[in-house]
């Protein structure tokens, strides 16, 4: 069991490394600042001699792009959630906006589809993805309208969308190709993640399913040890009294003593039997016997060999093993009770299925007794309980010279059809 709660605890932990910092996003996220920072240098470097409003470029992209590089490592790294983002991104466009005045443009469009790339990254939403990438293309266009002004160069729309056309292209093939696949690899985590949590699943299933059977079968084997105990140590106990009353009262009553020696000899049987079945039980190989079959093996070995006699009417019922063992040990204990307290020679035994019930009935000619003097053993409570347990109830009925009565109903397992035997 240790090993099992082992495994399922390795199996968790290996899941949880997997997902809870995919390598994926780590070496894209890498890559992407590094692509950056590359271009970041390609623009102060190619942009190095020029002078603007009298101001050289590079004392103007130095410091903007180190604070984009600065800014860029706190968005990648530091911040997780969007809302906490956005002050980054507005910082973005700014220096997007500085970059794009005091330089000729070349790679700006570059520098956005780097940070885009790492949007796109972190947004699951498409709906998001999609009106960052349009607010891009605005700005990218209003940045060179601002920078085209401030030169005093006629800003044409027409003109400015014609030269940035190209650019516009990389952006859209870009926003495209990038989402494609970084969709394509989140479904797959998706699908690789729920395929890991099924397997799990299973295996905690397994595991549960293997618990289940190890203690069903050690409630079975408690159970099967208490039957021992209760039914063959009862009747054991009960094979000892008899015999020590047949020899009591063998000088004195020869008769008596004979009637006490084949009630001890029946109890011996059922006993035996009893003991056989459990031990068939506990070895996995109990013989498989319908109920009518089972029954009529009771009746053959109680009435071999002696007086007694037992008419019987048996419909072919099916039930659980639980029901087939209660309604032959009840038929047992039925007719040791009746030859041992009540002198029975004559029984008859019916079993019957009708409307969801099945019904037992037996019944002797013994000697009976009041009913209001009359008080339940061993076996006969035992009985009660046993019915009671498998959803059914048990009682008993008895008077002076009119014999003893036993009677079970229990719930049918289903339906059957059978014809009975009467003999």
């Amino acid at each position: 069991m240790k090993k099992k709660n082992d495994n399922a605890k390795e199996g968790e932990n290996v899941r949880e490394k997997a997902y809870s910092t995919p390598v994926f996003l780590r070496f894209w996220k890498i890559l992407i600042f590094l692509l950056f920072v590359f271009v970041e240098i390609m623009i102060v470097a190619t942009n190095f001699r020029l002078n603007v409003f009298g101001i050289e470029s590079w004392y103007v992209t130095l410091p903007v792009t180190l604070l984009m590089a600065a800014e860029n490592v706190i968005k990648i790294w530091a911040v997780s959630d969007f809302p906490h983002k956005i002050p980054c991104y507005v910082i973005d466009s700014v220096a997007l906006v500085v970059l794009t005045v005091f330089t000729t443009g070349t790679l700006i469009s570059t520098l956005y589809i780097v940070i885009l790339s790492e949007f796109y990254l972190n947004q699951e939403k498409m709906t998001g993805n999609i009106a960052m990438g349009v607010s891009s293309v605005g700005l990218f266009l209003i940045s060179f309208a601002i920078s085209n002004a401030l030169r005093g160069e006629e800003v044409n729309v027409v003109l400015l969308i014609t030269n940035a056309v190209n650019d516009l292209i990389i952006m859209g093939f870009h926003f495209f190709i990038f989402n494609f696949t970084v969709q394509i690899y989140r479904k797959n985590r998706e699908i690789a993640q729920a395929f890991d949590e099924l397997n799990e699943s299973n295996e905690k299933l397994r595991v549960a399913y293997e618990e289940l059977q190890e203690v069903t079968a050690l409630e079975e084997r408690q159970r099967i040890a208490k039957d021992i105990h209760d039914t063959a140590g009862h009747s054991i106990t009960t094979v000892i009294m008899q015999t020590e009353a047949a020899k009591l009262l063998i000088d004195t009553d020869a008769a008596a003593a004979k009637q006490r020696i084949a009630a001890a000899n029946l109890q011996a049987k059922n006993a035996l039997e009893e003991l056989r079945e459990s031990v068939h039980l506990l070895s996995g190989n109990a013989e498989v016997l319908t109920l009518r079959d089972a029954l009529l093996n009771v009746i053959h070995d109680s009435t071999d060999g002696t007086n007694v006699t037992i008419r019987y009417e048996i419909d072919e019922i099916a039930v659980c093993d639980a029901k087939r063992r209660f309604l032959c040990n009840s038929l047992k204990e039925g007719v040791s009770n009746g030859l041992r307290h009540g002198g029975a020679t004559a029984f008859w035994f019916e079993l019957k299925e009708q409307d969801g019930r099945i019904s037992f009935l037996l019944s002797d000619n013994g000697a009976g007794m009041e009913i209001q003097v009359f008080r339940e053993g061993f076996g006969l409570s035992g009985m009660q309980q046993r019915a009671s347990a498998l959803g059914g109830c048990a009682w008993f009925e008895t008077e002076p010279d009119e014999g003893f009565e036993i009677h079970i109903s229990l719930p049918a397992d289903r339906n059957t059809t059978g014809e009975g035997e009467k003999k």
